[in-house]
């Protein structure tokens, strides 16, 4: 089961729409400098600091030292779990509309009741 490899905290970092910012400026713009990624918010340096390390605890993103700056980077297995993930998802619930359609089809040519509002 895919959702089994995938740590809870990915969903709550992903929960905080600062958070998906960040996530969708890596996956645009490759690797940035914390300094880099916090110029881009009107939030102040250390709650980007704080968001950074709640994805970084989530995995869904890494972190290299490079001198005096840290350079951030998306973890791209982790987004392969979540993309496997929410495909899996989508399948199953198309499976369920597939069948509720085959289902309501039946009703139609057996001439079942019209469905009305009350």
């Amino acid at each position: 089961m895919v959702y089994n490899t995938l740590n809870m905290d990915v969903f709550n970092a992903l929960a905080d729409p600062t958070r998906r910012n960040i996530i969708e400026m890596l996956a645009s713009r490759g690797q940035l400098s914390a300094s880099d990624i916090s110029d881009k918010f009107k939030t102040s340096p250390p709650a980007i600091s704080q968001h950074l390390k709640v994805l970084r605890e989530a995995k869904l993103i890494d972190m290299e030292k490079r001198a005096q700056q840290r350079i951030y980077q998306i973890n791209p297995e982790a987004m392969t779990q979540l993309e496997e993930w929410a495909k899996k998802m989508a399948s199953e619930w198309q499976a369920r509309f597939s069948a509720l359609d085959k289902v309501l089809e039946l009703e139609k040519k057996k001439g079942g009741k019209k469905w009305t509002k009350k």
